[in-house]
């Protein structure tokens, strides 16, 4: 772990209603002197909004050949490459030819994140999907965010309700295909 790493503390209670997934999970994050909490937010987003047997977070933005989260099978197999921010053409096609399924989660405007993506090869690029929240939404999250945390998070009919240390927040779940 790098020198200057602020470990965050998460306790999650997740009710999903949209795909039936329900857990209670601790999770522990480290957030690089480099990396913005709004960043941090992202990646606890995507985690929980894809969360499934065999999910795991990579070791953060010092793992250049990793995404920020990915899904391994039983057998180890990487099954699901997750990223956050805005990752290049070369990385999205990488991944989804690696672990079959790819993932965007960002907290920027996906109009200024699409065209990054545009006339590049990126293998089944169809099927990639990115996933953004409203304006304001992922920063409010982070200014609520405290190195132990507790958090609800609760998704219906593509809308995210959430409490974090108290704050109530809510979204909707934005999700278009990057082509």
């Amino acid at each position: 772990m790098a020198i200057g790493v602020v470990m965050h503390t998460f306790d999650v209670q997740l009710a999903d209603l949209d795909r039936g997934v329900y857990e209670d999970l601790t999770l522990r994050l480290g957030q690089h002197p480099s990396e913005t909490t709004a960043f941090l937010v992202m990646r606890l987003l995507a985690y929980c909004l894809e969360y499934e047997e065999g999910i795991a977070f990579s070791e953060g933005i010092s793992a250049t050949n990793e995404p920020a989260v990915m899904v391994r099978d039983a057998t180890g197999r990487e099954t699901a490459w997750i990223e956050v921010g805005a990752p290049d053409a070369e990385r999205l096609h990488h991944g989804s030819r690696l672990a079959g399924r790819a993932a965007v989660y960002t907290h920027r405007d996906p109009a200024k994140v699409l065209p990054l993506w545009a006339g590049k090869k990126i293998h089944r690029a169809e099927d990639i999907v990115l996933t953004s929240f409203d304006p304001g939404f992922v920063d409010a999250v982070a200014a609520s965010v405290e190195r132990r945390n507790t958090l609800t998070l609760s998704v219906t009919e593509g809308e995210l309700y959430l409490d974090v240390n108290g704050t109530s927040l809510s979204s909707a779940v934005h999700r278009v295909g990057i082509l």
